[in-house]
């Protein structure tokens, strides 16, 4: 099997799509399938077909073979440790800095009816749950 390394796509894509992915994320796992599916078919396109030797024709790569020649996590991993990584830094900071204010901000209103929706904080608890294990702060 034949893998072209020479492409300098993937550092291009690396560097545009985090920007572009970060907003769209939420806990939504349709839309977390959707942006690593998207996230796939750029880096299949990237790297191209290769040849098989044993079959002696040229295929697609699979999703793990995609993954073994990129080595960098998703961009669904990067997202959810960029987002533990911000909230660390806030937990650090001093009581009367804005961002831990309003981190931590009640504003006394009601939520409205249906379904509540999902908040940063909630986001949070998941991805320490997804990637610290069970024992994770609350």
């Amino acid at each position: 099997m034949v893998i072209n390394t020479g492409h300098t796509g993937l550092i291009y894509y690396n560097m545009a799509s985090y920007d572009i992915c970060i907003r769209k994320l939420d806990t939504n796992k349709d839309r977390q399938k959707a942006i690593e599916n998207f996230e796939r078919k750029v880096y299949s396109r990237i790297l191209g077909p290769v040849y098989d030797n044993e079959k002696e024709n040229w295929r697609i790569l699979t999703n793990k073979e995609i993954y073994a020649s990129v080595k960098k996590p998703t961009i669904t991993e990067t997202i959810r440790l960029n987002r533990l990584h911000w909230f660390g830094h806030v937990q650090r900071v001093e009581e009367n800095r804005i961002t831990k204010r309003v981190l931590y901000m009640n504003l006394g209103t009601t939520r409205l009816r249906g379904r509540p929706r999902n908040r940063w904080q909630d986001g949070v608890r998941k991805d320490g749950r997804v990637v610290g294990g069970e024992g994770w702060l609350e």
